[in-house]
C-alpha cells in the first residue's frame, strides 16, 4: 500500500480504484485492513466510504464482524453498540467516541489517512 504525507496525516493507497474498492467491500459491508501495524474498519454505506479503528470503544471487540445500517452507523456484533460514521459517538452515549480516519477517494485510487503522531520532546 502506497503512502503520502497530507496535513498531518499519512496517507496510504489501500485500493488502486473506486471500483476495486466498490468490489472488494459491496455496499452495506466492511473490510479489516492493517495500517501501520493498525486495525482499520473499512466500511461501505449508502454514504459512501468509511474508516475508523476496528476495535469497538465499548470492549475492544472487531468492529469490521459487525454490520452498518440505514442510519449510517457500525454495529457492533458483541453488544450491539452502534457508533456513528459521520462523527464516532455511540448512539446512546453508553462509551467513548470511535476513532475515525478520513477516506480520499481521488483519481490515483482510494486512501486512508493515519493521523502523524509527534514524537516527544
Amino acid at each position: 500500500m502506497a503512502e503520502t504525507e497530507k496535513a498531518g496525516y499519512t496517507w496510504h493507497k489501500v485500493f488502486e480504484t473506486e471500483e476495486e474498492a466498490k468490489e472488494q467491500v459491496p455496499q452495506r459491508k466492511m473490510k479489516l485492513l492493517v495500517l501501520e501495524g493498525r486495525s482499520i474498519c473499512f466500511a461501505h454505506t449508502f454514504a459512501g466510504f468509511f474508516a475508523l479503528d476496528d476495535a469497538c470503544p465499548h470492549m475492544g471487540y472487531s468492529l469490521s464482524r459487525g454490520t452498518t445500517n440505514y442510519l449510517n452507523e457500525v454495529i457492533c456484533p458483541w453488544h450491539s453498540y452502534r457508533f456513528s460514521l459521520s462523527d464516532g459517538r455511540e448512539c446512546e452515549y453508553r462509551a467513548k467516541k470511535a476513532v475515525l480516519h478520513p477516506v480520499d477517494v481521488r483519481a490515483d485510487g482510494v486512501f486512508i489517512g493515519i493521523e502523524r503522531t509527534q514524537a516527544p520532546a
